[in-house]
């Protein structure tokens, strides 16, 4: 588990203040009982996770594809290749929504905006240390070669993220 006391902290707050704002028929669904604790969502969300990452088109419309996710210090990361049609959208309209939806069991959707990251710089060597700690074991030490080659990754800043749990049912 990557995530601080300071990150656990907030990202509680923010699952609390998320279902708060949510309407009547989004907490008849995730009841109390169903609501994952945001250290527990932390150490459930450990390596790469498959996320659905929607984007808006220049029209407004969704588009909506899978992403290799990573949930690093409270918040999940995405990777996509620079001339992706996902970065151009980002980078023109960066509000993004992802799930994460392994099982009729779990499910994590954020909504927020998507926040371009340099891992070359200092402040994002941990992330980059988490990315090689994941990926180099399934594809290699030459992974770390792709990674300098230029992928984008990005960190999605959550304006809401809700959680629903029904791994003990």
């Amino acid at each position: 588990m990557h995530e601080t006391g300071a990150d656990v902290e907030a990202l509680q707050e923010l699952l609390d203040d998320s279902y708060a704002r949510g309407g009547a028929h989004l907490r008849s669904v995730i009841t109390s009982d169903r609501r994952p604790t945001a250290h527990e969502l932390s150490e459930r969300l450990q390596g790469m996770v498959l996320l659905t990452l929607a984007t808006v088109t220049a029209d407004g419309r969704p588009l909506a594809g899978p992403v290799d996710g990573i949930f690093y210090r409270g918040a999940f990361h995405f990777g996509s290749s620079p001339d992706s049609v996902r970065i151009r959208h980002i980078r023109q309209r960066p509000f993004v929504s992802v799930t994460h939806l392994p099982s009729e069991k779990l499910a994590v959707t954020v909504h927020g905006r998507a926040v371009e990251l340099d891992l070359r710089a200092e402040r994002n060597a941990g992330f980059r240390s988490t990315l090689l700690d994941v990926y180099v074991p399934r594809y290699g030490p030459e992974w770390e070669e792709f990674l300098d080659s230029g992928p984008v990754y990005a960190r999605v800043e959550a304006d809401k993220m809700l959680a629903l749990s029904m791994l003990s049912t």
